[in-house]
């Protein structure tokens, strides 16, 4: 009978533990704030259609795309997909945008059927938003810029600007997009 005693009391002091940890109640769901809120904007069927400036990136050209946007579960991100024509190919993609709490930036990432993959930090100011990268090509450091200032709620006009090394950004692509109803 003794050698029962200690294991009942382990036991019985586990199931009291068990029974505290339940009875509390549980984590609030979290929820979104109004960092992410801002994202709404982009949610919806876009038609997109620029100008790429020949550089030392392509030789340029028309750039037209469709683009669909959607919240996530529990709306703390967006996800789109694009289909269009760039500098004479076809171009898919996927991206996610989202806000980042901890750094207090935007997030943008994207991949593509080119097997390019992006990931910008990014800030809202009004109706501007502007989305910064950098990433390394054949040994050169390269910087991106693209920024997108509202027109309306359903219009925007875009730039992208790029700078290789220690040089002065360029433009390479100006645009719009146009919300589709």
């Amino acid at each position: 009978m003794k050698n029962l005693t200690a294991p009942c009391l382990v036991i019985g002091l586990i199931l009291l533990i068990v029974a505290a940890i339940y009875a509390q109640e549980p984590a609030a769901v979290p929820k979104p704030g109004p960092e992410h809120e801002k994202l709404g904007y982009y949610v919806g069927k876009w038609t997109e259609e620029g100008e790429i400036k020949p550089s030392a990136f392509g030789p340029g050209g028309k750039y037209t795309a469709t683009e669909t946007c959607e919240w996530l579960h529990g709306k703390f991100a967006i996800l789109c997909k694009e289909d269009g024509t760039m500098m004479g190919g076809e171009m898919h993609g996927t991206s996610i945008m989202s806000y980042n709490t901890q750094e207090k930036s935007y997030v943008y990432f994207e991949t593509n059927n080119w097997g390019e993959l992006s990931y910008y930090h990014g800030s809202v100011d009004g109706g501007t938003w502007t989305w910064n990268n950098e990433f390394t090509i054949n040994g050169q450091q390269i910087k991106g810029r693209f920024t997108l200032k509202r027109v309306s709620d359903d219009l925007a006009n875009f730039n992208f600007e790029m700078s290789m090394g220690d040089q002065p950004s360029a433009l390479v692509m100006t645009g719009k997009q146009t919300r589709q109803k």
